[in-house]
């Protein structure tokens, strides 16, 4: 069974030879791998070729696509790339993180361990990579998908393996989205309802999360926009979705919840100008949802408001509380 990661790449020509180090250095095959080079102007495109030069071995089972995306998103170019792709299984990856060498191995054995059960999608553990050096597990549960996405991303671009006849039968990658895109698509993942399984042991993926070198970075305010015009998107997918009331109701709260989140963070970076109205947009929608009613004034709305004062303080932990009473 062949396996394809697609891996998109822009101005990363010093970071990028680490993240091919670890995928040459997967234990499993046939493994194809796509590098999409999305307009870059550092050389980058010399080092993917290089990398096909070295390693490119059909004998061997290691084939090697290098490709340009002229659309500059990552949306567009991870869609380009798996274009391209062949394998049964794709998995997307990030041009900055890096994978332990099995595994590619261990998606396909839990893949053919849950063959019977037509398995679309599997999800796995990962470890962030902070910006003082330290490392902590990402947040990954069994149970609650679709509030565990909500809250914590669980199925971030580089977080899961996904069949590519499931992919293909979705819209792929929102291409207009400049930030949060794997967020949205995981959503969109989850409503079209895969059959999911999950990988157990230990992490064996690293996520940049570690300052300028990261795509993904460590502020919020100066793409101010952006982020809210993804949870609105989210919103209407979750609204116009087959869920049935009482699921589309919660997972709305969620979203509400992560606009009073990120509203938290613009206060923590500094930001109160930006953060205050983002704030009564949340609570005000958060209230609609309870239509004022006992429970909302008496324990939801003071417990909100405390929320957002916890995390605008740094302090972790906000989402186990909203998972409950939302």
């Amino acid at each position: 069974m062949q396996v394809s990661i697609v891996i998109p790449v822009y101005n990363r020509a010093d970071i990028v030879p680490a993240t091919l180090s670890s995928v040459a250095a997967q234990s499993y095959r046939p493994l194809q791998v796509v590098l999409v080079d999305n307009c870059s102007t550092d050389g980058t495109l010399a080092v993917l070729e290089q990398f096909k030069q070295d390693h490119h071995d059909e004998e061997a089972g290691f084939t090697v696509i290098v490709t340009q995306e002229s659309h500059h998103t990552a949306g567009a170019a991870r869609n380009a790339g798996f274009r391209l792709a062949t394998g049964e299984w794709v998995l997307f990856f990030d041009s900055d993180d890096l994978m332990d060498n099995e595994l590619v191995s261990s998606y396909v054995k839990t893949a053919n361990r849950h063959a019977d059960k037509g398995v679309n999608l599997i999800s796995t553990r990962s470890t962030l990579q902070l910006p003082d050096g330290s490392k902590r597990q990402a947040p990954f549960s069994r149970r609650d998908i679709f509030a565990q996405h909500i809250l914590h991303g669980q199925l971030a671009t580089q977080r899961y393996a996904v069949r590519r006849d499931f992919f293909d039968s979705t819209d792929g990658w929102n291409i207009e989205l400049p930030g949060w895109n794997d967020w949205e698509l995981g959503l969109r993942l989850l409503l079209a309802r895969p059959v999911i399984a999950y990988m157990g042991g230990k992490s064996r993926i690293t996520v940049n999360h570690s300052g300028t070198d990261s795509i993904t970075g460590t502020e919020f305010h100066s793409r101010q926009g952006q982020w809210e015009h993804v949870i609105d998107i989210m919103l209407l997918e979750v609204r116009c979705s087959q869920l049935k009331h009482k699921h589309k109701l919660r997972f709305e709260r969620l979203l509400h919840y992560r606009r009073l989140v990120l509203a938290a963070q613009y206060q923590l970076e500094g930001y109160p100008q930006l953060a205050k109205p983002l704030c009564q947009q949340a609570y005000t929608d958060l209230r609609k949802t309870y239509h004022n009613n006992a429970q909302w004034r008496w324990l939801v709305a003071p417990v909100t408001r405390r929320l957002f004062q916890h995390i605008a303080n740094g302090k972790r932990g906000a989402a186990h509380i909203a998972r409950l009473i939302y």
